[in-house]
């Protein structure tokens, strides 16, 4: 009887790890991707103000909106990298790690999170 005892706490304990830190896991990817997508909104803000202003339309200016992402980034604390592709599009990666809880106890060592958004830098319907 002690050793089904045994093997049934070690499955259980097992199955608490799996279900616990499987759980830190993916709120850690939401985090990841909340922490992208907040820089890439940031990021997406970043316009040329005098022509805006003046009534004249959008403009979107790609190297200000890639360095507000990464001031973003930096602020919060977090890895990631920013481009811009094609002109018009700002891609924001990041990536954080998660310590596991109850598999730490295994063995089982950090795991990297990556997390991911894209923003397209329109221009305003006047043209700008």
């Amino acid at each position: 009887m002690s050793v089904f005892f045994v093997v049934a706490a070690v499955a259980m304990l097992t199955m608490l790890g799996l279900v616990v830190d499987g759980g830190g896991k993916i709120r850690a990817v939401q985090r990841a991707d909340a922490a992208a997508a907040e820089a890439a909104r940031q990021g997406g803000q970043a316009i040329v103000v005098a022509p805006a202003v003046q009534g004249q339309g959008v403009q979107v200016d790609a190297a200000e909106a890639a360095a507000a992402a990464r001031a973003y980034l930096a602020q919060a604390g977090v890895e990631g990298s920013v481009t811009v592709a094609q002109g018009t599009t700002l891609v924001v990666e990041t990536n954080m790690s998660y310590s596991p809880v109850f598999l730490g106890l295994i063995g089982v060592g950090p795991m990297s999170v990556h997390g991911g958004a894209t923003v397209r830098l329109a221009r305003g319907p006047n043209g700008g």
